[in-house]
């Protein structure tokens, strides 16, 4: 099935390319795509599929980890670019955020949004847009001053994001946005992303594994296996895929048994004064139960005990006074907003 994007020539065609790592080993195999302007598609796929490798082809940093595009042509606005260097690249309009956020950690906030501009050299320009970052992510206004390494995950991925604006792009190359943030947060910075599409005139290739928020945004597809596009489409066409459905769209399947009800009892976690260390991290040794007899009404000891710890980045209070144990048989969950301290 497929259903073609752009009939128009597109602002981005990726043309039956073909990717080799160390002259060796063959990554991508004929893949084709095309990005409308001022469209948003989605690149969909499993963890190790080749959406990474199809946007460092784009974006140019292929050849800073000795990749190369061996065949076929990618075209911006018609005119072939993967010949050409990253720099010169993100001069014609194209920036990646990388997977992962990839802030200067010892900059401050607003000095990584300034390095976006590098390549401009209208400074009074690159002052405004700064503001116009700041209204999209209001956030970084209060942690402007903060050095970037002691933001919170998902204030760092809305820094790469701002930080890709300021170049001024037509076309945004997003990896992995929703990688390792809360759910909420995921919906905030997808909706801004949007924003930046509807107002800036922002296009936008997003390579995802959460398909069920991609496909919310994207008017069109496109899902890799092992190198390949396999699928390709308007995004209701592929939401209702059922293949689609049942790798991507389908809820996580909860396995193994119910835990044993002796485990549950009030008495499994030990709250004696005795074992309260103040401002300690210590693992513990497991208390021994022999074979044949009953766990319950036993008192295990944690293999894990936080007692009263506080810590600070660069004068930031993360935490304070944190407690917590893990028994073990234990499935303990950390939960709270992003920036909470998890």
């Amino acid at each position: 099935m497929s259903v073609r994007n752009g009939a128009a020539r597109p602002l981005l065609a990726v043309n039956n390319i073909e990717v080799i790592y160390d002259h060796v080993i063959l990554v991508l195999r004929g893949v084709s795509l095309r990005v409308p302007e001022g469209g948003i598609v989605a690149l969909l796929g499993a963890n190790g599929a080749g959406k990474s490798t199809t946007l460092k082809a784009i974006s140019g940093l292929l050849r800073t980890e000795r990749g190369d595009v061996t065949k076929g042509a990618i075209e911006l606005a018609g005119e072939a670019i993967h010949r050409r260097e990253a720099g010169e690249i993100v001069r014609r309009g194209i920036v990646q955020v990388m997977e992962g956020r990839h802030v200067f950690e010892h900059l401050t906030v607003e000095e990584n949004l300034l390095t976006g501009a590098y390549t401009r050299r209208e400074n009074a320009a690159a002052r405004k847009d700064l503001d116009l970052v700041y209204t999209y992510f209001p956030r970084l206004v209060e942690r402007r001053g903060f050095r970037a390494g002691y933001i919170s995950g998902g204030e760092q991925q809305m820094l790469a994001i701002g930080r890709a604006l300021m170049a001024r792009p037509k076309l945004m190359l997003l990896d992995e946005p929703s990688m390792g943030l809360a759910p909420m947060l995921v919906q905030e910075i997808f909706e801004i992303v949007s924003r930046l599409n509807r107002e800036e005139g922002v296009s936008l290739l997003l390579a995802e594994q959460n398909a069920t928020i991609a496909l919310r945004f994207a008017q069109y597809g496109y899902v890799m296996e092992s190198g390949r596009i396999v699928l390709d489409g308007d995004a209701k066409t592929i939401s209702e895929n059922e293949d689609i459905k049942e790798f991507y769209l389908a809820p996580p399947r909860v396995g193994g048994a119910p835990r044993p009800a002796s485990l549950s009892t009030a008495g499994v976690r030990s709250r004696r004064a005795t074992h309260v260390v103040d401002g300690v991290f210590r693992i513990a040794t497991p208390q021994c139960v022999r074979p044949g007899h009953s766990l319950r009404g036993v008192v295990l000891s944690a293999l894990v005990e936080i007692r009263e710890v506080s810590k600070a980045f660069g004068g930031v209070q993360a935490v304070t006074r944190v407690s917590l144990d893990v028994t073990k048989g234990e499935i303990v969950s950390v939960i709270g907003p992003n920036g909470a301290g998890k």
